[in-house]
């Protein structure tokens, strides 16, 4: 099966899963990184999403994803079910993100997280210019339409994880669609992605 080119967060986590791996993909979309998973690298790669119309999408290519809400449902996966649980671009719309990170690093050995950074220097400015929610190329709608309801920058993220005792194994800032360095990624970083551990 041909496969399209992978958003490029979700490029970076498929670089960075171990072949073979168990994977939960928590808000899976559409499935493109859990059909380049199973069919790249050979993992048993699952999924949970909370749109029922790709849900089917999913399950009509083979995909195994159940309908489910992270917020709610990860209960049901016992401890330690996974070697990588991974929640991407998805974050930012749950209602206790905290509670949903703890049930990540409960049913995964390891979960990668990426988000859209709220900081970045394009959304300081039409805020501090134009004094409205901005409307970018990764914040496509306006404020009233948004899934995003938790803004949170690359700054909030390191001290969340700080302050509750998770460990940052790796992290990876994108500007556009291109990698840049960690050095001033708050500022600079469109999205983040990291891997975090217990």
């Amino acid at each position: 099966m041909a496969h399209t080119p992978l958003r490029p967060d979700l490029a970076v986590i498929a670089a960075n899963v171990t072949s073979g791996a168990r994977v939960l993909d928590v808000g899976c979309g559409d499935g493109a990184l859990l059909a380049a998973l199973r069919d790249g690298q050979g993992c048993d790669a699952r999924g949970m999403e909370i749109d029922a119309a790709n849900v089917a999408a999913c399950v009509g290519l083979g995909l195994s994803v159940i309908q489910g809400d992270a917020d709610t449902d990860l209960a049901i996966y016992p401890d330690a079910s996974f070697d990588y649980a991974i929640l991407s671009q998805t974050l930012q719309t749950t209602h206790r993100p905290d509670l949903v990170l703890d049930q990540l690093l409960r049913i995964g050995r390891k979960a990668f997280v990426s988000f859209p950074n709220f900081a970045h220097w394009r959304v300081r400015m039409s805020l501090l210019w134009n004094g409205r929610m901005p409307v970018t190329r990764l914040l496509p709608v306006a404020w009233y339409e948004t899934p995003n309801i938790h803004h949170l920058s690359v700054a909030d993220f390191r001290e969340h994880v700080r302050t509750r005792g998770i460990k940052v194994e790796q992290a990876w800032f994108l500007s556009g669609d291109k990698s840049c360095s960690d050095a001033a990624a708050n500022f600079r970083a469109e999205h983040a992605v990291f891997l975090i551990s217990r």
